[in-house]
């Protein structure tokens, strides 16, 4: 398990992978409640969110790539927080990780370049919300320095029902 991991490159996004990240990102809104968008979404319209995430800077986009196929693999963002300014130094952080691509370390490689390129910037805290049940995003936060600081109950409904999100914080230096 391990060579697969090393075989795996990590990587700032770039449009290029638009087409890929936005089918990734389609599967979740499709088939789980990991996230709350309920329509999909075509690239042109996701092309915002990507230009969003520039190579510098606390909002970036890191993609974890096949080094034989180039086949996009996953990615970890860093956003804003809110949008008030005195929110600057804080970023929410999210991971995914393609369906078939899962218990391979992705995830734990993607955080790792997106924290590492994240070092130099003027942050304080980052945050990540976790829909629940989610054991493996809860445990890859936690292995990160994440703590719980709470969880609204029944804040989100996708396919019939409520979902609880879990909300976890960690400083970053």
């Amino acid at each position: 398990m391990s060579s697969e991991r090393t075989e795996v490159q990590v990587r700032p996004g770039v449009e290029g992978d638009l087409e890929a990240l936005t089918a990734l990102y389609n599967h979740y809104v499709r088939e789980t409640a990991i996230t709350f968008d309920t329509a999909i979404f075509t690239p042109e319209e996701r092309r915002p969110w990507l230009l969003s995430h520039p190579e510098d800077g606390p909002y970036r986009l890191m993609v974890a790539t096949d080094p034989d196929t180039q086949e996009i693999l996953g990615f970890a963002t860093s956003s804003p927080f809110r949008a008030k300014p005195a929110y600057a130094t804080s970023v929410e952080t999210t991971v995914y990780v393609g369906p078939r691509t899962g218990r391979r370390g992705i995830g734990t490689l993607l955080y790792k370049a997106l924290f590492e390129a994240l070092s130099g910037e003027d942050l304080h805290r980052a945050y990540a919300g976790i829909a629940l049940p989610n054991e493996a995003s809860t445990r890859l936060h936690e292995r990160f320095g994440f703590q719980h600081v709470g969880t609204y109950r029944e804040v989100g409904r996708k396919f019939g029902r409520y979902w609880d999100v879990a909300w976890y914080e960690k400083p970053l230096p």
